[in-house]
């Protein structure tokens, strides 16, 4: 699943981090690296981009971009 795919209010781990070259270092510079666990905060009214929290902060991604991170939805049964 990527991370894009969720809704608003959902949590999820990190499983990897896809695309190649400044975008995905930018990316894990950011935070956003396997094992994280994220919760999708809200989308904008027309639904990019997608407002996320990590590591104790909030970060805002276009679709695009949180389009090549795969995720692990964390369930209340997995918490």
């Amino acid at each position: 699943m990527k991370l894009g795919e969720l809704k608003a209010g959902e949590k999820c781990k990190v499983i990897s981090v896809g695309g190649a070259g400044e975008l995905r270092i930018r990316l894990l510079d950011m935070g956003i690296i396997p094992g994280t666990t994220v919760q999708i905060m809200k989308y904008a009214p027309m639904g990019d981009p997608v407002e996320i929290r990590l590591r104790g902060y909030e970060l805002t991604l276009r679709i695009a971009d949180a389009s090549i991170v795969e995720v692990e939805k964390i369930t209340e049964e997995s918490a």
